[in-house]
């Protein structure tokens, strides 16, 4: 049993060297992912994508979400979250929203200068070293301690990210015992069997019970995931122990947890691809919820994209590690994907709105 003691600040200094570890780590990783769409058909073979059971549920009664994010107080988190209240606090009631609700649960052991801006939760780090440089590891453990503390009034909870946005009003997708999450083309548990079956073994199922999904988005009935929830914490600090997984899995090794988890459970998920788009992938908005801009966006002058090459216009949002990113930013120019445009323009609407935005 995990005990919880704070790590307390971190200094300026680790703070940089900590946003640069993550930075040259997560850009080589999203580097050497090649974006396939083809990759969902092979979901699509594999798991059904629109429901994983034959009979479900209608629409709950009450079917209102509390929308959930975990962050830091380092200035890379914090003003991706200030971008994602502000575009919450626009759709929450529009209409088709089941939006309840929201929550930062801030896993630095500390307040820190948005809690009187963003509904916020502190909640203590994992014991100091016990991640080992993989401060994604906070997050199931930051879930573990908000259930405990919080008093939740709906029924069921959006688990997001920071760098989500909301770009169309987002409805309940879970359906009763089923969650709805979105199925990750990169997650691939059949694929990795012999690494799954360490967690995972023959008499719990057969492999494809576990969703090729991450943790976010998700939405969730509060009881499943108060049942999961410290299993996926434990499941994730044993894959971080085993030098195979860990090395397999990489950054999205708390992805992998979350999954197992649910299948070590019984809970299988809802796969809408429609939950989100990532762009420059996604080429449209169209009717997706969510957008995600994990991403970086380079283009030439022309509009052709140059991944994997800085762009003459780019917009990364691991370019702004320090400090928030400007108002009024560029526009793409001519012939980028309407979805590159809508990120920008959401981006500069959020800032030129926020109070206290620096620019």
């Amino acid at each position: 049993m995990i005990g919880r003691k704070s790590m307390g600040r971190a200094s300026p200094v680790l703070l940089v060297l900590l946003a640069l570890g993550f930075f040259f780590a997560t850009y080589n990783l999203l580097t050497i992912i090649i974006h396939n769409k083809a990759s969902y058909s092979g979901i699509l073979r594999e798991y059904r994508l629109e429901d994983p059971v034959i009979q479900r549920p209608s629409k709950a009664e009450n079917p209102k979400f509390h929308v959930v994010v975990t962050a830091t107080d380092a200035p890379y988190s914090q003003w991706q979250c200030r971008i994602m209240y502000y575009w919450y606090n626009k759709v929450k009631d529009m209409p088709g929203s089941d939006m309840g609700k929201f929550t930062r649960v801030l896993h630095s052991g500390n307040a820190d200068n948005l809690t009187e801006e963003i509904p916020t939760v502190v909640v203590d780090p994992l014991p100091e070293g016990l991640d080992r440089g993989y401060i994604v590891l906070n997050r199931p453990w930051a879930f573990v301690q908000w259930l405990e503390k919080a008093t939740i009034e709906e029924e069921y909870i959006l688990m997001a990210e920071p760098d989500h946005i909301f770009v169309n009003p987002l409805p309940n997708l879970a359906r009763g015992n089923n969650p709805a999450g979105y199925p990750f083309f990169y997650i691939k548990p059949t694929e990795n069997e012999k690494i799954i079956r360490k967690f995972y073994p023959v008499e719990k199922g057969p492999v494809t019970d576990v969703d090729p999904i991450g943790n976010s988005p998700v939405i969730i009935k509060k009881s499943l995931l108060e049942e999961i929830a410290p299993t996926w914490v434990n499941v994730s600090l044993k894959m971080k122990d085993d030098l195979e997984t860990d090395k397999a899995f990489g950054w999205v090794l708390e992805m992998y947890a979350y999954a197992v988890a649910s299948a070590l459970h019984g809970v299988r998920h809802i796969l809408r691809e429609d939950f989100m788009l990532q762009p420059p992938w996604d080429l449209k908005v169209g009717k997706r919820f969510i957008i995600h801009y994990t991403y970086g966006c380079d283009y030439n002058l022309k509009g052709d994209l140059t991944y994997g090459k800085i762009g003459e216009w780019r917009f990364d949002k691991r370019a702004y590690l320090s400090g928030p990113p400007p108002r009024n930013l560029s526009l793409p120019p001519p012939g980028v994907p309407e979805s590159v445009v809508r990120l920008v323009k959401m981006v500069n609407e959020a800032t030129a709105n926020i109070p206290g935005w620096y620019s």
